[in-house]
């Protein structure tokens, strides 16, 4: 079995799409012709600023606060989610993810010379359309859950993948292009999750021109393309490994692919990628054209290549992280500054029938913010009268410093009361 390391784009199966397992438009975020032309365009005149507490700027255009977090019965943005909107990790060249991007563009540029459009500054608040219709996400999946995705208001969300633009792109007549953002979504806590992460897709459009020439169709000849572009990518980045190529399902691309590569001992899933399916270009004026699309996740191949144990880390401005690596220096193995001991505690609570894990974990991290390392279920059992109770352990630790006693046990205690208090179960 492979190890998973990709958040993908839109590469899901269908159980895993948006989920581990499983704008009215915006003016004020984009404009029709914000996407005609590319982000190394926009991002000329434009620097990365941290935000401030109550409006940041993205894509040049200011967004306050109450934007974001409204008092709309819909909306479950929190302060800690509205505080990553505008960082960018993928703008900065000396950061990993940064640097993974840039050695991705460069294959790109290297390989289809002033071929791909590169978007990277995109405004990651959209309508439920462009997230969802628009990549033929059914009406009734459970990725469109509150549960799951980030609600603005009830046609509004934070992406929760970069295919969010493809649509638009595609009617806008971009025919190669590669997108690049931050993407949010309500996830389990643990070493390798976070509810802010980074993805990139990319798309490629072929005109009849393309394959009439030759003995195969166009969905051949696409999906050739694809292979031999994705294989040179993981070769440019991991080096001569080997590689496979599995048969999957997705319901935006057919056929379906994922590509793993040996490394370090074990099979890693690299991304997601297939052919797309025609009523997606139908739907964006391109009758008769065949494209390509392919997903990665900027975090999961980061660790692998860059060495970091946990995705925390990619958030933290200790100079002991940022300052060992630089731009245009792929694979630099991160060395742990420290190994601060963790703080176990537990907590039990008969659930309710609306209780789910996504708002347990949401509401631990709205209390501990990146002091909680870890969130895991320990037990649960349901008794004679068919109440059912869950155990929690939380692992809370700093990348930065030892927690002191005093700190955690307020922590926990905050953690305990906004438990009972917000999501309808009763503590043991």
């Amino acid at each position: 079995m492979a190890t998973s390391i990709a958040h993908s784009t839109i590469f899901y199966k269908t159980s895993l799409f948006l989920r581990r397992n499983g704008l009215k438009n915006f003016a004020f975020c984009m404009s029709a012709n914000s996407f005609s032309s590319s982000s190394a365009a926009l991002s000329a005149n434009k620097k990365w600023t941290r935000p401030v507490a109550s409006v940041l700027e993205l894509g040049g255009v200011k967004i306050a606060r109450d934007d974001v977090v409204k008092d709309d019965p819909t909306n479950n943005v929190p302060d800690t989610i509205f505080s990553k909107l505008g960082m960018q990790l993928h703008r900065r060249d000396q950061h990993p993810i940064g640097i993974l991007k840039n050695a991705i563009f460069e294959y790109f540029d290297s390989n289809y010379p002033q071929k791909f459009d590169k978007f990277d500054d995109l405004c990651p608040i959209v309508s439920v359309k462009q997230n969802f219709d628009d990549v033929l996400v059914p009406a009734d999946h459970v990725s469109r859950s509150s549960n799951d995705t980030y609600y603005v208001d009830p046609q509004t969300v934070l992406r929760c993948h970069t295919s969010a633009h493809q649509a638009e792109l595609l009617r806008s007549g971009h025919t190669h292009f590669l997108v690049t953002g931050d993407v949010y979504r309500r996830d389990s806590i643990d070493s390798t999750h976070y509810p802010v992460f980074h993805q990139m897709e990319g798309v490629r459009v072929f005109s009849p021109n393309d394959w009439e020439a030759s003995d195969l169709d166009a969905t051949s000849i696409a999906a050739g393309d694809l292979k031999t572009c994705l294989e040179g990518l993981a070769r440019h980045l991991f080096g001569a490994v080997e590689m496979r190529w599995v048969d999957t399902y997705f319901p935006f691309t057919n056929p379906s692919f994922e590509l793993e590569i040996y490394f370090k001992e074990k099979w890693l899933e690299v991304l997601g990628c297939g052919v797309m399916e025609q009523e997606i270009l139908k739907r964006s004026g391109k009758l008769n054209n065949v494209a390509w699309a392919f997903g990665l996740g900027l975090e999961r191949l980061a660790m692998v290549l860059f060495d970091i144990p946990d995705i925390r880390l990619f958030w933290s401005n200790d100079e002991r992280f940022t300052s060992q690596f630089s731009k245009g220096q792929l694979g630099i193995k991160f060395k742990p500054f420290s190994k601060y001991p963790p703080c176990y505690k537990d907590i039990s609570f008969w659930i309710s029938e609306s209780f789910t894990e996504n708002n347990f974990c949401e509401l631990v991290r709205g209390v501990a913010g990146d002091l909680v390392e870890e969130v895991s279920l320990i037990d649960n059992f349901t008794n004679k009268k068919e109440m059912t109770s869950h155990c929690y352990r939380i692992t809370y630790r700093s990348m930065e410093r030892s927690l002191t006693d005093d700190e955690i046990n307020d922590l926990q205690w905050n953690v305990r009361e906004q438990v009972q208090s917000k999501l309808n179960v009763v503590l043991r």
